[in-house]
């Protein structure tokens, strides 16, 4: 959901971290048939993924043995399934540690293993391959630490004469999301909790009581403080058990975004939400509940206060419960887990202490509070559309992960139309479910039905195919623009003109003397997606990228193999040496190589003869990225080396 979706920051990564850590063994159990157990060490918050994965995730795990024949199947430690923040689907994946069993035959002294695998945490992937050579005396060996500032290529053209290489040493600034804006939301939401008739009504009665029954005004301060104070706490404590989960990441809890099974129950729950804010029936919690949270609330003392709050948490359920239940599954699909439902709950429960704690110090404004009525069962049905409309980003989730197509972003969007105008007819006084139709003079509700009718205006651009990708405002709610209707081929993103290998590119950018945008990418990279729909759709960056830059899209994951000719060798400091099989290899290697970086999304801007114009940026707001554009095409303009550097008329 839109709403509570963050983006999510890339941080710098250097070549020189590792958050895995292979080693190896090889036992014989036959003649020229050894059993290989391999173990990993994963670094905390790092996820390695498993040897079988979907279409359209992370590159899987994969184990390429050189001079031995593998005997049955692969055996060892279980994967993980659960929700990828990066991938935004459901995964199998290791954390911690992982051993894993292969039964090999050969006739080698020494078993020859590459292994080729992805790695991951909340914001970052890196691609690596791991050269093994196994002895096959039962010696442990060890993945070797390798550094690519001291690399040799043989007949290599992956080494750039690079210049201004300080500013690789400098980092490009990243977004990183912050608690205070998944606590606004909650505030949002609690705000219009209080607006329900099973809450506002209370306001009025709970403040009197504190200020008619205590003995001074001090001490109506103090209880309705206190009372205020343990609605937050309540509200707080209902995220303490996530806290207390099994390996707690965002990656296990946000199992409930994108997981069919629960999408499906969650589409189903959301809709039995708003027939219940439609008035259909009510939903409560059993009233032994209620009962025992009463009877402990007559206690004088503040322990009784705490359990009348407890009391107002269980009885207003009916209306606060579908709104929990959406700061809830949003919470845990954005990136922070249990600490951003925390963040969450305390807003939701901050904004429903507010009342009681500001109208104990000024209790003469009681008497200019609008009266309970009509009005607040209008908005609780108002409520249900907008349960409604989130009901179907589950459905969608589903649809998505299980490819079924049957709801493409154009259907996705007529759908919330439809609601939104249904929406809209009853505001103006159409029909009034179960309750009483609202009366369309109110002004109020009339400039509401106005935005809704706006909004639904503002959606139907999403019905016509635009490769500016309309709605950017709602990215991540509706479908990605891919999964549409209508035909989306494109061999680059935008239509824009690039290049899919460096040296053509830059012959290009020297001929039509322009910088070149080196656009580090990846087919399994989302932040770099995000990029493109987001920040490079912005019209001033656009024109940038379409008039001002030859943009060279790298993408390193490309399993596509390289003609032979093309194949390299190249030779670590340890003297260990690989073989560049793939287009993916090649350009992951240029990337860590010349630039000392593995991560994606990484762009760098420089001249044709290898002039570095600025620091490489990688995933950041949309001004950072066009005053970065700017500042490194202002630079280009200064430089006096672009046509001589390669002889090109």
């Amino acid at each position: 959901m839109r709403y509570f979706l963050f983006l999510f920051c890339c941080l710098s990564f250097s070549w020189g971290q590792n958050p895995v850590k292979w080693s190896a063994q090889a036992r014989q159990t036959d003649t020229n048939t050894y059993d290989v157990i391999l173990k990993a060490n994963i670094q905390d918050n790092w996820k390695l993924y498993d040897v079988s994965l979907p279409d359209g995730g992370p590159l899987p795990t994969v184990l390429h043995w050189k001079n031995a024949t593998t005997v049955d199947s692969l055996q060892g430690s279980k994967p993980k399934t659960g929700y990828d923040v990066i991938f935004e689907m459901d995964l199998a994946y290791y954390t911690q540690e992982l051993m894993w069993v292969q039964s090999v035959t050969t006739e080698a002294n020494t078993i020859e293993l590459l292994i080729e695998y992805q790695a991951c945490d909340d914001a970052l992937c890196i691609f690596r391959e791991e050269p093994l050579a196994i002895p096959t005396d039962g010696s442990l060996v060890n993945a070797a630490e390798r550094d690519l500032t001291d690399v040799q290529l043989g007949g290599s053209n992956l080494k750039l004469d690079l210049k201004n290489t300080t500013f690789l040493e400098a980092s490009g600034p990243s977004v990183k999301a912050s608690w205070w804006r998944i606590f606004v939301l909650g505030l949002l939401g609690g705000f219009l909790a209080l607006l329900t008739p099973c809450v506002f009504p209370l306001i009025p009665l709970t403040v009197s009581y504190f200020s008619k029954s205590s003995v001074s005004r001090a001490v109506g301060i103090r209880r309705s403080l206190s009372y205020a104070f343990s609605i937050i706490g309540i509200y707080a404590l209902l995220s303490l058990p996530f806290h207390f989960l099994d390996q707690l990441r965002p990656e296990v809890l946000n199992a409930i975004a994108t997981n069919v099974v629960l999408n499906l129950i969650f589409f189903a729950v959301f809709i039995v939400f708003a027939l219940s804010f439609f008035g259909f029936f009510d939903l409560a919690l059993p009233v032994k509940w209620s009962a025992k949270s009463d009877e402990a609330a007559s206690r004088s003392s503040y322990l009784g206060i705490f359990f009348m709050a407890l009391t107002l948490a269980v009885v207003s359920f009916s209306c606060t419960g579908p709104i929990l239940g959406s700061l809830l599954v949003g919470s845990l699909t954005a990136d922070g887990g249990a600490m951003q439902l925390t963040a969450g709950m305390v807003g939701f429960g901050t904004a429903l202490a507010l009342p009681f704690g500001i109208l104990s110090f000024f209790p003469n404004v009681l008497r200019k509070l609008p009266k309970s009525g009509g009005w607040l069962q209008h908005v609780k049905v108002s409520l249900g559309f907008v349960e409604l409309a989130l009901a179907l980003k589950f459905l969608s989730n589903a649809d998505m992960v299980q490819g079924w197509g049957i709801l493409p972003r154009e259907f996705f969007i007529a759908i919330w139309m439809l609601i939104l105008i249904l929406w809209a007819v009853y505001l103006f006084g159409g029909f009034g479910f179960m309750h009483p139709k609202p009366k369309k003079n109110h002004v109020t509700q009339m400039a509401l039905g106005v935005l809704v009718v706006l909004f639904v205006m503002y959606l139907g651009q999403g019905l016509v195919p635009n490769q500016q990708t309309p709605l950017r405002a709602l990215s991540g709610f509706p479908p990605p623009a891919f999964y549409s209707v209508y035909e989306t081929e494109s061999d680059c993103p935008l239509n824009l003109d690039c290049y899919k290998d460096y040296e053509t590119g830059r012959a290009v950018a020297a001929l039509q003397q322009k910088p070149i945008l080196l656009d580090f990418t990846g087919w399994a990279c989302v932040n770099c997606r995000k990029v493109e729909e987001n920040i490079w759709t912005q019209p001033e960056v656009y024109t940038l990228l379409r008039d001002e830059v030859v943009v060279i899209s790298l993408y390193v994951d490309d399993r596509k193999p390289l003609s032979e000719a093309e194949q390299q060798t190249i030779t670590y400091a340890d003297g260990s040496s690989r073989v560049l099989e793939t287009v993916g290899q090649k350009w992951s290697a240029f990337q860590a190589i010349n630039f000392k970086s593995v991560s994606q999304p990484y762009y760098v801007l420089l001249q044709p003869d290898g002039t570095i114009l600025n620091p490489p940026i990688q995933y950041t707001d949309k001004v950072t990225y066009l005053a970065w554009l700017k500042e490194g095409i202002d630079a280009a303009a200064l430089s006096q080396s672009l046509v001589p550097a390669f002889g090109i008329e």
